[in-house]
């Protein structure tokens, strides 16, 4: 098989792998790169290339020189103040949600950007009257937005590394604003205008918060289907046992949400001891319910008025979170975190992509972006708030005190972006060398430096860099290329552009948007070599529309970091994400020619 068959058979095998999402991005990433330099097609050197590139050094120095903004208290007084200027009426705080996450990031990853306003926002959403399903998809989209307006977004720096790789004069700092400020404006003013109101009009923890004394969460959660009353039987083998031992979870795959003794609901923890007579609130499966093994400790009894004593019990609360971004929780179990122990609280559902799960949640893997509903106390909230693995919705964010340090941290980030600027040859150094000094003043010590970083990110573009240099060298590029212009003389360059842009824009929906332009943006710059089209104006456009990640939350991590919270739906993202999806595009087709030559 010649050099081009075997890099497209790599490039086949991580594409179904990528599309089935059989593993992680990053581990295909690094597999592809593997293959590619021991098959021969890439020298060691230009195998392992991707972690020298300019791409990823501007990538884990702008991971750093983000997090040192954060932690200088900026950002977060940047964003609220910008929510509470516009926070009056849906239609404005819409606006001002979008304004802020755009802002933010400029300067900062997508994820992070939104991390800042994601804890105060479902506060700010309850204190106005308005669910916040109405606000988090635009704060995301919002993110996702701004972040075209910068080179600081890893497509864009991932295509200028490809571009300079060539030969050719890579991005500045600014080159993305004219256009990406283009786009950024449409899309909030879509946001605004229509696409809030094809928004659900609640998320399952607002409806909640609606009907506090009726029994809507459980019914929001389909929860009462799979609840049971039972009584400890007096001197049975419960009688006397801790929950901790009780195996009920463990052997049974009961999960106890309620002990209620006499009037009085106990606090759900490890180490509460089982007395007769109790009454246990049991979630189970239907197929589960109470085994005739237990009858001889429990007697199942009929449901009654239960639920809304239960949920309007003083000593207990029922608290939102979500499994922030890098977050160590993710990918373990509850009983592998030890969360009730850990926490003294309960997960009493999980609500991942759009549905909601509620039995044998011990064993559930937990993910990034899901929502979980919590029961515990105030003593459990105060545990809650010191993870940093979960973000805690209705939660306002800690002030942050502006000192001399925050203010130095403040100057060195604006140097280092009026440098990269004024210096754009150098912008790795410059990025470095700021994120170096954040260290240096004391902003953060190398620890928190290394745990900023993204290193899933980090590792899918080092390991997808060298496929840019397997299709160069094997001329597979310059197959495509040829493949697509049949007929060079006939081709119009508006109709090559439309075509990438298209294609970009189809496979950042279902893979991620870093991958996806790995892949294309090679073909798209050797086509408009062959063609006599300008390479950096059909790389801008490929960058461009592979941010454009708002017809699925599988398209941007930030999109799954929202759908627990907002209680949407594949069907949310598609209803309100294809509209804006086709305007950007139909702009983004009309500004690309008049602001930067195609050909």
């Amino acid at each position: 098989m010649s050099q081009i068959g075997i890099t497209l058979l790599f490039l086949s095998i991580a594409a179904l792998l990528l599309f089935g999402n059989v593993l992680r991005a990053d581990i295909v990433a690094l597999m592809l790169m593997l293959a590619l330099g021991l098959s021969g097609i890439l020298t060691p050197q230009e195998a392992f290339s991707g972690f020298s590139r300019q791409a990823v050094i501007i990538m884990l120095a702008a991971f750093i020189l983000a997090e040192g903004l954060r932690r200088s208290g900026v950002t977060e007084r940047l964003g609220l103040f910008i929510i509470r200027i516009f926070g009056a009426g849906e239609r404005r705080l819409v606006f001002g949600v979008m304004t802020a996450s755009a802002v933010l990031s400029l300067f900062m990853n997508n994820i992070a950007a939104a991390s800042l306003l994601f804890p105060s926002l479902s506060g700010v959403a309850r204190r106005m009257k308005i669910s916040p399903s109405k606000l988090l998809m635009p704060l995301a989209f919002g993110t996702i937005l701004g972040g075209m307006a910068t080179l600081l977004t890893t497509n864009n720096i991932i295509v200028s590394g490809l571009l300079r790789d060539e030969g050719l004069a890579g991005f500045t700092l600014t080159d993305f604003a004219p256009i990406g400020l283009l786009l950024t404006f449409a899309g909030i003013l879509y946001m605004v205008l229509w696409g809030r109101k094809l928004l659900p009009a609640q998320s399952p923890a607002q409806r909640h918060e609606n009907n506090a004394e009726s029994d809507d969460l459980i019914n929001t959660y389909q929860l009462s289907e799979r609840l049971v009353r039972a009584r400890v039987f007096d001197g049975g083998s419960l009688d006397g046992i801790t929950l901790e031992k009780s195996g009920l979870r463990e052997k049974h795959q009961l999960n106890v949400i309620a002990i209620q003794r006499g009037r009085s609901t106990l606090p759900l923890e490890a180490k509460t001891v089982l007395k007769g007579n109790d009454i246990l609130l049991i979630m189970a499966r239907p197929e589960d319910t109470v085994p005739t093994s237990l009858m001889d400790m429990l007697e199942v009894l009929p449901s009654g008025a239960w639920q809304q004593e239960y949920l309007s019990a003083p000593n207990l609360k029922l608290i939102e979170a979500a499994i922030a971004p890098r977050s160590q929780l993710a990918s373990q179990t509850l009983q592998e975190i030890g969360f009730e122990q850990k926490f003294a609280s309960n997960v009493l559902a999980v609500w991942r992509r759009g549905r909601s799960i509620r039995t044998r949640l011990a064993d559930l893997p937990l993910e990034f972006g899901d929502g979980l509903l919590i029961q515990g106390s105030e003593k459990s909230l105060s545990l809650l708030r010191t993870e940093p693995g979960l973000i805690l919705l209705a939660e306002s964010v800690p002030s942050t005190r502006m000192t001399l340090r925050s203010w130095l941290t403040v100057f060195i980030m604006a140097a280092t972006l009026i440098l990269a600027v004024l210096f754009s040859d150098n912008i790795a150094e410059i990025m470095l060398s700021g994120a170096v000094a954040m260290v240096l003043i004391g902003t953060m010590n190398m620890d928190q430096a290394y745990r900023s970083v993204d290193w899933r990110s980090l590792f899918l573009v080092a390991g997808m860099l060298p496929l840019g240099v397997a299709l160069n060298k094997t001329g597979a590029s310059a197959m495509f290329a040829n493949m697509i212009l049949s007929n060079p003389s006939g081709t119009q360059h508006l109709v090559v552009l439309a075509g990438f842009v298209l294609l970009t824009v189809a496979l950042t929906q279902i893979i991620n948007g870093a991958a996806a332009v790995t892949v294309i943006a090679p073909i798209a710059i050797a086509t408009a070599q062959q063609i006599g089209m300008e390479p950096r104006s059909i790389a801008m456009a490929v960058a461009l529309a592979s941010s454009m990640a708002f017809m699925s939350p599988l398209g941007h991590a930030v999109n799954v970091m929202v759908m627990g919270a907002g209680g949407y739906t594949f069907k949310d993202y598609a209803r309100v994400g294809i509209p804006l999806t086709v305007l950007l595009v139909i702009l983004l087709m009309i500004a690309l020619p008049l602001i930067m030559p195609i050909g």
